[in-house]
């Protein structure tokens, strides 16, 4: 049987911060706490929020033993520092101070539990300096727990000092947020993550290869705890070093060489390639989430290449990958990374639901293919207006490292292909804005515009509106960039203030849509049809189409 003296202890909990100034990527939080400790200004009620593991549960054990630290000597007051050889913060860090009690709020969520603690506050600390209560996870507390609580956070005896932590800040009542001091805790940006884990493996005399510590950083999400978690599984998989090949087994990841290979086919619209290359890549165990995720962050690595930001981007894919990325960069112009983004990201959602998540990539490979060589949106509309509406000609491929790929056939507009919308110096009215957003195939944001601007003016370069209930937040940024790129000009636009100076496109056409009902319901031969069918009501008109004869004549109705 293993000896407690031989129990592993696992990094996440071996490289703990014991001080605020070991905290990883918390700078500000460090400063401000440091600066209270220094001053005396400590408050009696602090609120820790942040994502998980980015140190909440672990700011607030630091602070609870710097406000009870004694020093060595037995003669020190409130430190940043904790000494971590006083009784105080022995007794602390092993958990069994009697005047630190952590509660985990989720499973102690009801007012009896709360009523316990109120009880226990009135009497003066046994051992330390303050009573410290820490509260992790407080969002989760019922109302008549908060209610029980409340009074007590906002006057506590001088001895009492609240400390909670939660991931979710926004279920926290306004009452309880003004009554604390309030901490964000960052994500850890990967760079700053990869240089932790890299101290740590020098300490531990881990043998690593810096681009496994950045894949390890990325796969972390900002999370210092989830981390040295990963890190500590790599060193398993490795077999006591940590290698880039394998931690990509161990997250699933693609193997970054051919996820260039699949990318390359799918800007190409090489469907039978792109889903060959798929299925290699899924037998070598990459997931299909991971698989998305990856064609995410490729992307936004070629948007940064030309946008000349490569940093960070060599250590990621190292030399060769490197330039095959720029290749590929050279190759794509932004608005077709854009519309690769916002596809991939959708298809992610997809992915993630589909009850066959194979078959979903496999079928938004395919939509990826098929829309690899058109224009965007605006070119489109652009070539319209000035071809009258004759077919775009499809653009030419990236070719692939070493060979010339042909461009296909253009594919025929349809029919009822939307018609180029007015030139700018014809926009005189809201609608003629909706309909240049429709022939820019701009569906969402034609619609959102139709049923939420209310336009106040109107005039080039400039449109002023308010906006109704339920309009998204990036709707009048969208809207700018869309009338930017159709115009050729720059624009503003200006929020209202107040929104009953105008109506919708939608208010005005459910308008005279009630008028004509109104009017129609008026007319002899109505009146006489409603009156023999008592209740009923005019709720709609509908225009009937005339039948057509061979000819394109209408055809007469035949008498009965």
């Amino acid at each position: 049987m293993t000896s407690p003296a031989t129990v592993y202890r696992v990094l996440a909990r071996t490289y703990r911060p014991s001080r605020l100034s070991e905290l990883v990527g918390q700078d500000a939080l460090v400063r401000t706490l440091s600066q209270a400790f220094a001053t005396g200004r400590l408050a009696h009620a602090f609120l820790f929020a942040g994502m998980r593991g980015v140190g909440k549960t672990t700011v607030a054990r630091i602070l609870a033993r710097g406000l009870n630290c004694t020093g060595p000597d037995g003669q020190g007051g409130p430190t940043p520092e904790p000494c971590g050889v006083c009784s105080n913060c022995r007794a602390i860090a092993e958990e069994r101070s009697l005047d630190v009690i952590e509660t985990d709020a989720a499973s102690h969520t009801g007012k009896d539990d709360i009523q316990e603690i109120i009880e226990g506050i009135q009497y003066a600390p046994a051992e330390a300096r303050f009573k410290v209560y820490i509260f992790d996870e407080v969002h989760m507390l019922s109302e008549k727990a908060w209610n029980s609580l409340l009074k007590t956070v906002e006057e506590p005896p001088p001895h009492v000092k609240f400390i909670f932590a939660t991931t979710e800040v926004r279920k926290v009542p306004l009452t309880v947020l003004s009554r604390c001091q309030r901490f964000d805790l960052r994500r850890v940006d990967a760079a700053t993550l990869a240089g932790h884990l890299e101290r740590v493996c020098r300490r531990e005399d881990i043998a690593f290869e810096p681009r496994a510590l950045s894949l390890i950083a990325r796969a972390a999400e900002g999370s210092v705890r989830d981390a040295l978690s990963l890190l500590d599984q790599a060193v398993l998989a490795g077999d006591g070093a940590v290698r880039a090949a394998e931690v990509e087994r161990m997250l699933g990841l693609a193997d970054r060489g051919r996820l260039f290979d699949l990318f390359e086919r799918v800007i190409r619209g090489d469907m039978e390639g792109a889903l060959e290359a798929l299925g290699v890549l899924w037998e070598r165990g990459a997931e299909p989430e991971a698989l998305v995720r990856d064609l995410l962050d490729a992307v936004h690595g070629l948007t940064r290449l030309k946008l000349r930001a490569e940093a960070g981007l060599e250590l990621v894919l190292g030399e060769e990958l490197l330039a095959r990325a720029r290749a590929l960069a050279a190759a794509c112009d932004h608005p077709r990374l854009q519309r690769l983004w916002q596809m991939l990201l959708k298809g992610l959602g997809e992915v993630q639901t589909a009850p066959d998540p194979l078959a979903a990539l496999e079928m938004l490979f395919v939509r990826l293919c098929c829309v690899s060589d058109l224009p965007p949106p605006g070119e489109l509309a652009r070539m319209l207006r000035e071809e009258g509406g004759a077919a775009p000609v499809r653009r030419p491929q990236p070719p692939a490292p070493g060979a010339a790929v042909s461009a296909g056939e253009a594919p025929a507009v349809p029919k009822n292909a939307p018609q180029a919308g007015p030139q700018p110096a014809s926009w005189d009215g809201p609608r003629a804005v909706y309909e240049a957003l429709r022939a820019a195939a701009k569906w969402p944001l034609a619609a959102w515009f139709y049923r939420g601007a209310r336009v106040a003016r109107l005039e080039p370069g400039r449109i002023e509106l308010a906006l109704a209930e339920g309009v998204p937040r990036g709707f009048v940024g969208e809207l700018k960039a869309a009338l930017e790129e159709l115009s050729g000009r720059r624009w503003v636009i200006v929020l209202a203030q107040s929104e009953a100076s105008a109506r919708t496109l939608s208010e005005e056409d459910e308008a005279a849509r009630l008028r004509r009902i109104a009017e129609v319901a008026q007319e002899e031969v109505v009146q006489k049809a409603l009156a023999l069918f008592p209740g009923a009501r005019v709720v709609d008109i509908r225009r009937r189409e005339p039948q057509m004869e061979a000819d394109g004549k209408p055809r007469r109705s035949e008498p009965a």
